[in-house]
């Protein structure tokens, strides 16, 4: 993912959720709806994990420098990890909190076609920013699940934004359910239920995003098809014969840190082994574009005695 796509996707649900957010506690005001206010608290959460994942990439593209060799680019998986740790867990516990008390103690609804309306705008709202969402990421994904994706995507923002949707167009049906239920039961209890599952459902979606950023954070290699991708052009047949032994790892979204130890052909010179170096260095870079950082170690493959 380039990070000019990823700021598309992000820059529009920002937007989005801010709208949302604003008109949610408008409704939760004029109404009452328990629902309807912890949704508000869901879009704010929404628009600072937006802002956060903005400032990650901006952080990321400071420069390396001597404290920080191979630059600073997992800060993008490090504000991907406290959107995750934090924001989503703090709504997910307050809208759990409040559920618990409205079902305890339901209180009636006042105006709640207000609601109905403003849940219906929040609707096509989200909607926007889940397609663009799902535009930008469709070239990344391409013949793969969308649960591959958000699985194997070495770039945090998209699968973050993409889970923030989705979860959000959901969260908005059953608040649209609960306030619904309300009105034609007369019984404010659903309301309650519904502020309930929606911070169930915030919950479902934290504990899948901390998984996520949590391993992206401790570092991840490539992918098995880059991993033979790389073996494959590391070896030429001629000078390079075989990698004995190969390591890699993600130190950012478009950044791949590669060691290997490769055997190469004896009888070969100093100058022809640092040619044939450079040429397995380049044929990577080609075939894996993230593959900046590449760090070969030539040697005599040998078999162990028995």
């Amino acid at each position: 993912m380039s990070a000019g796509g990823g700021k598309k996707a992000i820059l529009a649900a920002l937007t989005a959720n801010a709208g949302i957010a604003v008109a949610k506690f408008i409704g939760a005001a004029i109404t009452g709806s328990a629902s309807m206010l912890a949704e508000g608290v869901h879009s704010v959460a929404d628009t600072a994990n937006q802002g956060l994942l903005l400032f990650g990439q901006r952080a990321a593209a400071k420069d390396a420098d001597e404290l920080h060799q191979f630059g600073y680019g997992r800060n993008r998986y490090f504000y991907s990890f406290v959107v995750a740790l934090v924001l989503f867990t703090l709504g997910s516990v307050y809208a759990i909190y409040e559920g618990i008390h409205k079902v305890q103690h339901p209180e009636e609804l006042s105006q709640p076609i207000v609601a109905i309306i403003i849940l219906g705008i929040a609707i096509c709202l989200e909607t926007f920013s889940f397609v663009t969402a799902i535009r930008e990421s469709r070239p990344l994904k391409g013949t793969s699940s969308w649960w591959r994706f958000i699985r194997t995507s070495r770039s945090p923002e998209l699968p973050v934004v993409l889970l923030e949707d989705t979860g959000a167009l959901i969260g908005l049906v059953i608040a649209f359910g609960a306030v619904g239920l309300t009105m034609v039961t007369d019984d404010p209890i659903f309301d309650g239920i519904g502020t309930l599952a929606i911070g169930v459902l915030l919950g479902i979606i934290a504990i899948v995003l901390i998984v996520e950023m949590k391993s992206l954070l401790i570092g991840e290699g490539a992918t098995p098809e880059q991993d033979r991708a790389i073996r494959d052009n590391l070896v030429d047949g001629a000078e390079i014969t075989s990698v004995i032994h190969l390591k890699s790892e993600y130190i950012g979204p478009e950044e791949m840190l590669i060691a290997a130890k490769v055997a190469i052909a004896p009888d070969l010179d100093i100058a022809e082994i640092a040619e044939a170096i450079d040429a397995a260095e380049m044929r990577v870079r080609t075939a894996v574009p993230a593959a900046r950082l590449i760090y070969l170690e030539p040697d005599l493959y040998r078999t162990q005695p028995a």
